[in-house]
């Protein structure tokens, strides 16, 4: 057995994602199995240095995990020519300055998004990455997820026929931090950070629509701040400069309409904080974080609208539930597998600094037609 090491400098570890997500259930969990096995005789046994700006914490994650390297001085990890990869959770507004550093150092690239604050940092990026022949990726996981994972089996199955929309939920209430602690940072509701639910949320949509159902042409978007005042993690009140809550309709190619809410004030009822619903000529689907249930055109019941009486039919148990018929991993851990495969043995990659710009766009023009009151086109990114 042969084991290749990759060392992973990590910036953003302290926070909510970059600890929780990639360090502890990707890279320590690959770590725990042994490393990743390439299945002919090597294993690529990922090494990570910690890094970021509050010292006792990063001391503290290291001791809690048996790790012996950490920094708080990024330029001196970026000069080690041990490290091969550069990988940021670092809040948004920082990410664009560290990452420039990482291609100068001549690092291969793993970040999360949104990649930038505007769109053209995030093209610049790209151009720079591709310059420099280093290789890079953006995070992308809900295409992991097991909902989505049997939803994509549905699409390229033919099940739905010609697909005709495509409706999206996710959100739930996040607390204004007055009487009961908020379950995110203060900074995703300061728009001077880096905060806002469609800088947030509309990247995601966007490799979602795309990767599934096909490029998005149309964006027309409303975007609010429904609560405009919250209490930050030492309970002192803020104004929340950025919003909450992004209502948009996306034109794909080939006629499909998508229209997706994404809302952190909205309480939850619904079976999965995110769902998504397709409907097609020849069948439905609605499939959430990990399931995904079905209805077939020969399947399909035929209700009748009576405001007079009760309804009878149970909807939901007219739904059939998609198998799983495979072992479902992390979804952040599997996209980190593949990273990995692909930095070590160069095997095919296409979630790159380009897909990570057309998410970026899609928030700029989606905050922008709401701004305006119209649709706005989304055109083809060039580098």
């Amino acid at each position: 057995m042969t084991r290749t090491t990759v060392r992973i400098a990590m910036n953003g570890v302290t926070g909510r994602m970059g600890y929780r997500q990639h360090l502890v259930r990707s890279i320590l969990a690959l770590r725990q199995q042994g490393g990743l096995d390439l299945g002919d005789g090597t294993v690529i046994w990922p090494e990570p240095v910690l890094v970021g700006r509050a010292e006792h914490r990063l001391r503290a994650i290291a001791e809690r995990h048996g790790l012996d390297r950490w920094s708080t001085d990024l330029d001196s990890v970026l000069s080690d020519d041990g490290i091969d990869i550069y990988f940021d959770a670092q809040v948004t507004a920082a990410r664009e300055e560290a990452v420039k550093k990482a291609i100068a150092a001549g690092k291969h690239l793993y970040v999360e998004k949104p990649t930038a604050s505007d769109l053209a940092g995030a093209l610049d990026l790209a151009r720079l990455a591709r310059d420099a022949g280093v290789k890079h990726g953006v995070v992308q996981d809900k295409l992991f997820l097991p909902g989505l994972r049997k939803l994509r089996r549905l699409v390229e199955g033919g099940f739905f026929g010609r697909i005709l929309s495509v409706r999206g939920e996710f959100g739930y209430w996040v607390f204004e931090g007055d009487w009961q602690k908020a379950q995110r940072p203060s900074w995703n509701y300061r728009a001077e950070d880096g905060g806002g639910i469609a800088a947030d949320m509309f990247p995601h949509w966007e490799y979602v629509l795309h990767e599934l159902f096909g490029p998005v042409r149309t964006v027309q978007a409303h975007i609010t701040t429904h609560i405009p005042h919250r209490w930050d993690e030492s309970g002192a009140g803020y104004d929340a400069t950025a919003d909450d809550a992004a209502y948009g309709i996306f034109e794909l190619a080939g006629g499909i309409v998508a229209q997706i809410n994404s809302s952190w004030a909205v309480r939850v009822h619904r079976d999965e904080l995110v769902e998504f619903q397709v409907d097609g000529t020849e069948g439905s689907a609605v499939a959430g974080l990990r399931g995904c249930r079905v209805q077939h055109r020969a399947g399909t019941p035929k209700p009748v609208w009576n405001p007079d009486i009760p309804a009878s039919e149970p909807f939901r148990a007219q739904w059939q539930e998609v198998p799983d018929n495979d072992d479902f991993d992390n979804g952040f851990k599997a996209q980190w597998e593949l990273f990995l495969r692909h930095v070590v043995r160069d095997e095919p990659w296409r979630w790159d600094l380009t897909a990570g710009a057309r998410g970026v766009q899609l928030a700029e023009l989606g905050l922008r037609s709401s701004t305006q009151g119209r649709r706005l086109d989304v055109p083809e990114l060039t580098l």
